[in-house]
């Protein structure tokens, strides 16, 4: 489905850059260096910002014909080459974003982060389009494509583009169960495990009444505390990336799997599902690497 949107100002652009550098204090920090948690709702922001620029508009306010609001929902993002822990107070954490469009239905934002003159990780997310259905609450979402955007560039013409590998990681996925890498796979469990959640509407969901994506990483974090994270309470992500499929309503519980969790010298890593506890739908599945 389409969704006309009335243009404003020039043509569009086709990418759209930003650099901004913030000075760290407690609010963008954890016990182990910066917030993973605090980073992806930082980015998560510049992303939906990004996109009203991208779209030459002065506020993402986008909506379907009949009024109802259109969302940017995360699909996929990864965490690269995170030094998390070298990070703390009074640290100057610069961030450069770029956002381009992928498909009809699908942007992406790659966001460098530098801090002290060096590189202390990359994160890439790739967001869909949505809209509920009217009356309808986050079972009865559904994609859309939005006509105020660039026209799409031809992959050949735009090599690197950000976000297509990490776009076409998710999709294979989605269809052939494959992780992104294989240390990924399944295996190096006695037993599989689960623990379940209620989500906090004042603490977990976003401003559109969604599940915030976010929240998802940080549920995988409980998780890993609750399983056996006290011999390495101050491990910090060196790698993550995480593929979302659905979401749920406030009042709804999370049942988060463990299908992999290994441990080698000085690192960890592990797959996580998340699950509606309810009827078992798949909500993410997170593939970690951590570090002591």
């Amino acid at each position: 489905m389409n969704i006309a949107l009335s243009s404003e100002g020039p043509a569009a652009l086709e990418v759209f850059v930003a650099e901004e550098t913030l000075l760290l204090g407690m609010p963008q920090l954890c016990l182990a260096g910066l917030s993973e948690v605090w980073l992806l709702k930082e980015l998560g922001h510049r992303h939906w910002m990004g996109l009203a620029q991208l779209a030459r508009r002065a506020v993402p306010d986008f909506r379907a014909t009949d009024g109802t609001p259109v969302y940017a929902a995360f699909r996929a993002l990864s965490v690269e080459q995170a030094d998390f822990a070298a990070m703390g107070e009074n640290d100057r954490l610069t961030i450069r974003t770029t956002i381009s469009r992928l498909t009809h239905t699908q942007c992406a934002s790659r966001h460098e982060l530098n801090c002290q003159g060096r590189s202390v990780g990359t994160v890439t997310l790739v967001s869909t389009f949505v809209r509920r259905a009217t009356g309808g609450g986050n079972h009865t979402v559904a994609r859309v494509a939005l006509e105020a955007f660039p026209n799409l560039i031809p992959p050949i013409m735009a090599p690197g583009r950000a976000g297509d590998s990490l776009a076409a990681r998710a999709a294979t996925f989605r269809s052939t169960g494959e992780p992104p890498e294989a240390r990924f796979a399944a295996g190096g469990l006695v037993e599989d495990a689960l623990v379940t959640f209620d989500p906090c509407p004042a603490q977990d969901f976003n401003g559109a009444g969604f599940l915030y994506f976010s929240s998802f990483i940080a549920l995988v974090d409980r998780a890993e505390w609750h399983f056996d994270g006290r011999p390495a309470p101050r491990a910090t992500t060196r790698r993550r990336e995480v593929y979302f499929h659905g979401n749920i309503d406030p009042g709804e519980r999370v049942a988060v799997r463990r299908l992999k969790d290994e441990q080698g010298a000085g690192e960890r890593i592990h797959h996580y599902r998340l699950e509606r506890a309810g009827d078992g739908l798949r909500l993410a599945d997170a593939f970690t690497q951590r570090v002591f």
